[in-house]
């Protein structure tokens, strides 16, 4: 029997060393959590959004200069459209010749008319309830579910490619997409209101599904990661312009759920890297919810 048991080591198990990933919607939020967790466990981590200052700020500020190789690096771009998807997969084919390892598929909107003022609408009101739901626009809708379903969609089919390429130059890891749900698609509520949003999220996590089945013969696999309450510019409704980090620490969110508190940056860490380190590369078709129990509490699909 070999004396060396290195390989359970935490720092063996979950080192993203050597890895490439793309974060999309990388400059705050959820996105921002998963760059840094990656790009501090040593990945190179291309992150974009339509904001290539506030872009460029974050890969400053947390991108460089660490000491295990890690990096952040920005690219501008839209994924809401095919021009948008292949001009950003263009610029990082040019800048990571050897493919790539994980995408995060984070990207998404939220918000839609029937959600505000929705705490105060009588429920059993047939007709304020109605009145309340008609506040949303078709347009609202197609918004929500171009951004958050067939923005996944076309993103992940674009980087094929880049994925398979990668797979063939990093030993001993099978390239995979995490795709960035939310519990919001799983519980059975309306999200305050976002029904768009709650239908939009849904349809991913059964993207995800399919996805993950049709793209065995790619040997790319697909993940997810379905999040509760954390702290982003969609919960919060702002980022701090230094940091481009969002706080919930006075607004008394997630203070309801059996955790007492909504996600910290370091749970959505956790998550991330167990996913996308060495540590994850046995698994396939799964979705992790941090959620801070919200899922065993309320009513799910769970």
């Amino acid at each position: 029997m070999s004396s060396d048991q290195s390989h359970f080591k935490a720092e063996n198990l979950f080192t993203c060393k050597g890895l490439t990933a793309v974060v999309t919607g990388g400059g705050t939020g959820i996105g921002l959590m998963q760059a840094i967790a990656l790009s501090q466990n040593g990945a190179k981590v291309f992150i974009t959004s339509r904001n290539e200052e506030k872009l460029k700020d974050v890969a400053e500020k947390y991108g460089k200069g660490l000491s295990n190789g890690g990096s952040i690096v920005a690219v501008q771009g839209d994924i809401s459209n095919k021009e948008g998807i292949v001009k950003v997969v263009q610029e990082i084919e040019g800048q990571s010749k050897d493919g790539i390892n994980v995408l995060f598929n984070n990207a998404g909107i939220a918000g839609e008319g029937s959600r505000e003022g929705w705490e105060d609408v009588n429920a059993e009101d047939p007709k304020a309830y109605s009145e309340q739901l008609l506040k949303s626009e078709f347009k609202e809708w197609d918004d929500i579910l171009h951004t958050n379903v067939a923005g996944q969609y076309f993103t992940a089919a674009a980087f094929i490619p880049l994925l398979a390429a990668g797979a063939k130059s990093t030993k001993g890891y099978a390239s995979q997409i995490v795709n960035v749900s939310s519990i919001s698609g799983l519980m059975k509520g309306s999200s305050s209101g976002q029904f768009a949003y709650a239908s939009s999220k849904a349809a991913l996590v059964q993207l995800s599904k399919v996805m993950a089945r049709e793209f065995l013969p790619l040997k790319i696999r697909v993940n997810q990661i379905a999040p509760g309450i954390f702290p982003s510019e969609m919960t919060a409704g702002d980022s701090d312009s230094t940091t481009h980090k969002s706080d919930l620490s006075d607004t008394g969110k997630g203070k309801g759920l059996p955790s007492g508190r909504p996600g910290k940056e370091e749970d959505m860490a956790a998550a991330t890297l167990y996913l996308a380190s060495y540590a994850g590369v046995f698994v396939n078709g799964q979705f992790i919810a941090p959620d801070g129990g919200a899922t065993v509490a309320t009513p799910s699909s769970i």
